[in-house]
């Protein structure tokens, strides 16, 4: 797999952070063996912030503020994304991802009761509460990645993943490629949501970086589905899927997947959005998380 010298080359925080949202809000902790950023901010009932692949919790920029006068709001950059920390490439997998989360929340002495994973942050969260790492009264799924794809997608992402894992150079020359102009545009684009010029400047800073580079694409080689997929209708607790109804990144049908496996699931759309929608219209995505927080009581 990648080296761990791509993995660690890295963005640094005083040279590349002069604009990063909400940085008032950082820190850094030591938790599992890794050095991660975290975002902690308001005060209330914990609410947990999971971004998804290739991202960080810039993500979360324009929402993490609408939440912070009902909740305490924590937003980690994900092992190896942004500026946290890389593990041992294995420990990029799901099962591994939700092991470090649950280190990091017990070094804070954090315990959430609403967790919101974007894409692949879903499948993460779902994983920690199905092992009791988390016990949350809601789980929100923001346009998420549950269930392994399917047909020919789904037989050939793993193998090409893994094939560009393996290769040092592949995150250099991503990183190269972002810089040129219209890049980062289009790959935002091909989301279906629509950013301004500073979202996708953050996007920018993120694949230029080879080791971020580098670790997104060791979570996908390392990405397994299948056990989730399975242990899904024992899930505890309650689901919710937000689904933007322009996402071209995860299709708004894998949300009927899911409650053809988790009946009990709520579905509610958010009309006209693509993937990042709570980056597209955050203050529609805020006001969405909060009914559904007084509905669970978790707020009043």
């Amino acid at each position: 797999m990648t080296s761990k010298r791509v993995l660690n080359d890295k963005l640094n925080w005083e040279r590349d952070a002069t604009f990063w949202p909400n940085r008032e809000f950082s820190c850094f902790v030591t938790a599992g063996g890794l050095r991660w950023h975290v975002q902690i901010a308001g005060h209330g009932p914990v609410l947990l912030l999971i971004h998804g692949t290739a991202a960080a919790n810039h993500s979360w920029g324009a929402l993490l503020p609408l939440l912070t006068e009902q909740f305490e709001v924590i937003a980690p950059d994900l092992p190896g994304h942004g500026f946290s920390s890389a593990p041992d490439p294995r420990r990029l997998s799901l099962p591994g991802m939700a092991s470090a989360l649950a280190a990091l929340l017990q070094t804070l002495e954090r315990s959430p009761a609403l967790v919101v994973g974007h894409s692949a942050g879903a499948a993460i969260l779902a994983r920690m509460s199905l092992d009791g790492l988390i016990a949350p009264r809601l789980l929100v799924s923001l346009n998420g990645a549950l269930l392994p794809l399917g047909g020919l997608p789904g037989k050939i992402f793993s193998p090409v993943a893994k094939l560009m894992a393996r290769s040092s150079l592949v995150p250099r020359i991503v990183g190269q490629d972002a810089r040129r102009r219209g890049a980062i545009e289009r790959l935002v684009d091909s989301t279906g949501s629509r950013l301004d010029a500073r979202g996708v400047a953050l996007y920018r800073l993120l694949v230029s970086s080879p080791g971020h580079v580098a670790a997104a694409l060791n979570m996908m080689a390392h990405w397994d589905l299948e056990p989730l997929a399975r242990d899904l209708p024992r899930l505890p607790g309650e689901l919710l899927l937000l689904v933007g109804t322009n996402d071209l990144t995860v299709s708004p049908h894998e949300a009927e997947r899911v409650r053809h496996i988790r009946p009990s699931a709520r579905l509610q759309r958010l009309d006209g959005l693509g993937h990042l929608a709570h980056e597209e219209q955050a203050e529609t995505v805020a006001r969405v998380l909060l009914d559904a927080a007084r509905l669970h009581q978790l707020i009043v």
